[in-house]
């Protein structure tokens, strides 16, 4: 994915969207440039690794902003989901990866009684299903999951970096 420098003035977002946002800000932080992350240096949430023409360091909130509303919001359509679901599914999307953080909304089905394959695609049938559910049960379902993987990747080597340190931030983005 490339991106532009958008022009904050021109850029109007939906509620939904910008609610979801300030939470993803909040857990995202700053600039960060860690050895032991596998995105290498972020700003916002914002990898050098996947944006490498992007001047991460100096990267603003509203360039931020429109980088997550054209490739996260519209690409996944979260904003076809109820808000609250809609808003969670993209914080772990963007912390996860969209197939696990799918994945992890299709378990969160499942617990609720939702016949859904288990694909790691947010397709026709999962919003489906996630309209049909009960939000607040489908909420309590999703934190739930969405805690287990982190764990799964708290106890994870990958060429000798460990995960661990990055677990009480993982729990509480996916308990929040």
């Amino acid at each position: 994915m490339s991106a532009k420098t958008p022009d904050p003035i021109a850029t109007s977002y939906p509620s939904a969207f910008l609610k979801a946002l300030d939470t993803v800000l909040a857990d995202e932080g700053g600039y960060v440039n860690c050895p032991e992350d596998p995105g290498g240096a972020t700003r916002f949430g914002i990898s050098q690794r996947q944006y490498p023409d992007l001047n991460i360091a100096r990267l603003t909130s509203a360039e931020a902003a429109a980088i997550y509303y054209r490739d996260w919001w519209l690409r996944f359509d979260f904003g076809s989901l109820p808000d609250s679901i809609g808003a969670k599914l993209f914080n772990l999307a963007i912390n996860l990866g969209p197939r696990p953080a799918t994945l992890c909304l299709q378990r969160a089905l499942r617990a609720c009684g939702a016949m859904v394959n288990e694909d790691g695609v947010l397709g026709a049938h999962t919003r489906e299903a996630v309209n049909r559910v009960d939000c607040g049960m489908l909420m309590a379902a999703l934190r739930s999951e969405a805690a287990g993987h982190y764990r799964l990747l708290a106890g994870r080597r990958d060429g000798g970096a460990r995960f661990d340190r990055f677990l009480k931030g993982w729990l509480r983005r996916a308990y929040e």
